[in-house]
């Protein structure tokens, strides 16, 4: 299948991959800088260019929006901090098609996540992508199998794999601080304000709105679907346990040490705002996997602390876990283990000072240059994995009943409905493929 519109950008992926089997397009050194392109120029997309742009080892070499403006604030920002204004794309198929860029960086909205990486693989760049991995379960199998077949570094946006306070903790739940580990439990009590309601309108100027919804369904623009608004609603977004939620998702996944469940259960709501908002801001999701338990609860309106996890600027976000020896608690602050019948403090650790997202970006780009992706602390079937819990979740909630899933067949047992939405249709030509 072409997944690309015109032929030369087929042809060009075709030749990348091929060269992709054998390894990187341009070889690397150790003291190499990463030529790299960031494609989503938002919130997020400022961070990525800022924490690129302090990395010695990596220069940012393109820039790519579909909206002009955000793309002329971009070049004009890496400029400023670079002193060389980047290349700039207003289509992210010309990126891939750019041969002087070594891998991409994509903080792009959450519909966009598997096609863009497994294009970008076609085309033989390595991928740093934002979290959750996939909008579902089945383009996120796909973004795996693409990065196996070119050899490509892809990385998932899951900071807390590359902190060193959680991964001292995740240690210490292996070795058994807390014993057997019976019940994982994450926290995302994140302050969630009405987005109200907002009218259809005319597409701003300098915006393609085609390309924005791509894989999702063309609906008329209202910008309440644009502009971080889009997490919560389900064609482009996954609402909050796959937005701040994947992250503690991930974590809880971690420290039990377990894959996907045998069962799953999830229930709640959107309750006290009449709004536009489609996603669920209060939601309590139950996955069992026979000998333990992982529990996860959203919380978007006002809500209390829990389990020794602190309010911090208005949210209570983190992770507990119990054993038959204590619990422990562990946030982006730290962590710390209570243990015996008076759950006296027993051990903790602090977080290290410094930002979280460039430790995590240099792991990719060490990855990038060793060209083993098992060097990868979130590598793409970690950050898979740990998104298909969000996406079981909320089938389950929109379904309203418990679900049975054999991770053998990959298939929820007996309910054609649930696998169903393990999928989705996809709008021409922004079409995941079958065969990648």
């Amino acid at each position: 299948m072409n997944i690309y519109p015109n032929r030369r950008l087929f042809l060009q992926t075709a030749a990348a991959g091929a060269v992709g089997a054998m390894g990187a397009m341009r070889a690397l050194g150790a003291n190499d800088k990463v030529n790299i392109a960031v494609i989503g120029l938002g919130g997020r997309g400022r961070n990525h260019m800022t924490y690129y742009s302090k990395m010695a080892d990596v220069r940012i070499g393109a820039l790519c929006d579909v909206d002009q403006a955000a793309l002329e604030r971009g070049q004009a920002f890496v400029e400023k901090a670079s002193g060389v204004k980047p290349k700039g794309y207003a289509d992210m198929r010309q990126v891939f098609d750019d041969k002087s860029i070594d891998a991409v960086s994509m903080p792009l909205p959450n519909h966009w996540h598997a096609l863009a990486t497994i294009w970008a693989c076609q085309a033989g760049k390595d991928v740093y992508v934002e979290k959750p991995a996939c909008h579902n379960m089945w383009e996120g199998s796909k973004m795996v199998e693409a990065a196996r077949k070119y050899n490509r570094m892809v990385q998932i946006g899951s900071q807390s794999r590359n902190m060193p306070h959680k991964m001292k903790a995740m240690e210490l739940l292996r070795q058994g601080v807390i014993g057997k580990v019976y019940m994982a439990k994450g926290l995302c009590y994140k302050r969630r304000k009405s987005i109200g309601i907002k009218p259809d309108g005319p597409v701003p100027a300098g915006v393609d709105w085609d390309k924005f919804l791509g894989p999702a369904p063309m609906r008329a623009f209202n910008e309440n679907r644009f502009k971080y608004n889009w997490h919560w609603f389900w064609d482009t977004g996954n609402g909050d346990i796959g937005n701040q939620g994947v992250h503690e998702m991930d974590v809880a996944r971690w420290g039990l040490g377990k894959e996907l469940p045998k069962a799953i259960v999830s229930t709640g709501g959107k309750y006290a705002y009449i709004d536009d908002q489609e996603t669920p801001n209060t939601e309590l999701a139950s996955f069992d996997y026979g000998d333990c338990e992982l529990v996860f609860e959203v919380r978007g309106i006002l809500t209390g602390e829990e389990g020794g996890l602190k309010r911090r600027g208005g949210n209570v976000i983190g992770d507990l876990f119990y054993g038959p020896d204590g619990y422990m608690a562990v946030d982006g602050s730290g962590f710390q283990v209570y243990k015996g019948e008076t759950l006296e403090l027993a051990e903790e650790g602090k977080e290290n000072p410094g930002e979280e997202t460039i430790p995590h970006m240099q792991n990719f780009i060490d990855a990038v240059k060793s060209r083993k992706y098992q060097e990868l602390n979130a590598d793409v079937q970690i950050g898979v994995t740990s998104a298909n819990l969000c996406h079981m979740a909320n089938i389950a909630y929109r379904l309203g009943r418990r679900l049975q899933y054999d991770s053998d067949k990959k298939h929820f047992i007996g309910d054609k409905e649930a696998n169903e939405m393990m999928t989705r249709k996809y709008r021409a030509p922004y079409v995941v493929p079958e065969k990648v």
